[in-house]
């Protein structure tokens, strides 16, 4: 065999040897997990589990949903960060998670360094919701009772940290109101707070359309720069006569660092998939849900400019860390 062949055919083997068969034809090899970081319940959660379900579907192996919740969803994140980077392991990070950089002082992780960004999976927006049959018709009313009587109004939220809560500081902020935050380890008890009488007021994602629809919770505003396409009636705060007070309530799926490249490449390409199956969509999109894939790059600039953003927002509202 001539030289330059024969030196063409053990290039052309080293690198057969070198790419092999592709790890991601190998994944999963087992159980994989989505770690929740809140209660079951949640629109976390059901996010998750659709996500999971599709993912089953694709890969015909197990993914099923951890829920690991408390301290604003730094435990969840915490656990995630210090598990085998293999791509079994799969965390469902929300607004909260470019947060709490400017809650705490110090995190046993680095949000961005300590994982590796695979994709955006929604976007929603928040609520500040009342009591159906409140007596409150509006932003405005809310406002001008809680100015009559400084200090003893309360709302709720899923927790110290997450968007609700953030939403609720800025409104608190911008409106210059006296009220007292109570928070709740996860959505579903904060809802039941105000239904049952125990807060005067809600901050909340999207999951709590059904009990909007069936009149136990009356939405006031949303958080979003534009109103609802499910809750066309309902007022942004900027049109409510409180600009300023816009988050978003958006989830991505990241993983551990240093999960190898072709395993991110992989999980990638199934979540984006995945996010694009009609039934997938309409799930979605039923909990008013807008389902937004994205390339981990695309995931790994938002993330640092909410997290500039919100350390930011949180500066000027003159919130502490902890």
């Amino acid at each position: 065999m001539p030289l330059n062949r024969l030196m063409a055919a053990i290039a052309a083997a080293w690198l057969l040897a070198a790419l092999g068969p592709s790890r991601a034809l190998d994944f999963p090899t087992g159980v994989v997990r989505i770690v929740v970081p809140y209660l079951p319940g949640g629109s976390a959660e059901a996010q998750a589990r659709f996500l999971a379900a599709e993912l089953q579907k694709q890969w015909g192996k197990p993914v099923i949903i951890e829920n690991k919740p408390g301290a604003g969803t730094t435990i969840g994140a915490a656990f995630v960060a210090t598990q085998k980077p293999d791509g079994h392991t799969l965390y469902l990070a929300s607004t909260s998670h470019t947060v709490t950089p400017s809650l705490y002082k110090s995190l046993p992780y680095d949000p961005i360094k300590g994982f590796e960004q695979i994709s955006m999976v929604s976007v929603s927006p928040f609520l500040l919701a009342v009591k159906g049959d409140s007596d409150l018709k509006s932003l405005a009313d809310l406002a001008q009772l809680a100015k009559s009587k400084p200090g003893t109004l309360s709302w709720a939220s899923s927790g110290v940290g997450a968007g609700p809560y953030l939403s609720g500081e800025l409104f608190k902020t911008k409106s210059g109101l006296d009220v007292v935050h109570v928070p709740f380890t996860g959505t579903p008890p904060s809802l039941n707070a105000v239904i049952g009488g125990h807060v005067n007021y809600v901050l909340c994602d999207i999951t709590s359309l059904p009990l909007i629809r069936s009149g136990q919770l009356k939405p006031l505003v949303v958080t979003t720069p534009k109103r609802s396409t499910l809750l066309p009636d309902v007022l942004t705060f900027a049109e409510a006569g409180f600009p300023g007070v816009e988050v978003s309530n958006w989830s991505s799926i990241i993983v551990p660092a240093g999960t190898p490249q072709d395993i991110t490449a992989f999980l990638n390409a199934s979540i984006v998939k995945a996010l694009q199956e009609p039934e997938v969509k309409a799930s979605y999109e039923k909990l008013g849900f807008v389902p937004q894939p994205s390339t981990r790059e695309e995931l790994t600039s938002f993330m640092k400019a909410e997290m500039a953003k919100y350390a930011d927002v949180i500066q000027r509202a003159g919130i502490q860390p902890n």
